[in-house]
């Protein structure tokens, strides 16, 4: 009944904020595991993904979740590099793949706090670290990425901006960005290691992609925490 009531006016799932558990302040919602599988892996609304590129707990996982989740990550990673020069901080990239769900996200443009991401990375960097590290060490070892100490405990990150590197990039992205990118700009037809016809976008360039890619997921969470907000959940 909640979930119905959620789906229908909301984004599919509802919020119960403020609940005392162990003498602390939690936020729980309630959702229909297919809504949350489908916008973990094809980010159709981008708001229950959103949540999950931050550090959270499952608190009933029938599905292994936290395993599904691992699309989601890598394709939230993804999407930041996209988004990034050849060289940034490993505190920075969370900050950008903590953003990514409120880019266009109208609260912040009135009552959110403006340094709320970078509080909420800030806050549990090394919640961030375990969950991103094992994508960042995997891109290190197809090249993708390089990285230097750079003193009082920050790693900087080096990326090749190349052609190949962001086609590899966007081919991370999920099912509903590479498709709208693909209407935007180009694509081909091509063969996975499966034997699947799969999509792939054909791009000009880096900034390309990133400037085509922002706009699409402005335009996902602009929508989504509009309904989010006119149903009050």
């Amino acid at each position: 009944m909640i979930t119905d009531i959620a789906n229908d006016i909301g984004v599919s799932v509802h919020f119960n904020p403020f609940v005392s558990c162990n003498n602390k302040m939690v936020k729980y919602g309630v959702v229909r595991m297919h809504d949350l599988i489908q916008d973990i892996l094809g980010w159709e609304r981008l708001y229950l993904s959103g949540r999950l590129q931050k550090p959270m707990n499952i608190l009933v996982d029938n599905l292994d979740i936290e395993n599904v989740n691992t699309v989601n990550l890598k394709a939230a990673t993804s999407a930041a590099l996209l988004l990034f020069p050849s060289k940034f901080t490993e505190e920075n990239l969370y900050a950008k793949i903590c953003s990514l769900s409120y880019m266009g996200d109208l609260r912040m443009l009135f009552a959110e706090d403006k340094n709320k991401v970078n509080k909420i990375v800030q806050g549990q960097f090394h919640l961030f670290e375990k969950m991103y590290k094992p994508l960042l060490e995997e891109y290190e070892t197809k090249n993708l990425l390089r990285f230097s100490s750079a003193g009082d405990k920050q790693v900087n990150i080096f990326q090749d901006c190349g052609l190949s590197t962001a086609s590899t990039l966007v081919s991370s992205l999920p099912s509903s960005i590479r498709s709208e990118m693909a209407m935007k700009l180009e694509d081909k037809r091509i063969l996975d290691d499966y034997g699947r016809v799969r999509q792939q976008v054909v791009i000009g360039s880096k900034e390309q992609a990133a400037e085509c890619m922002n706009r699409l997921v402005r335009r996902k969470v602009m929508f989504s925490s509009t309904r989010q907000a006119v149903a009050g959940l």
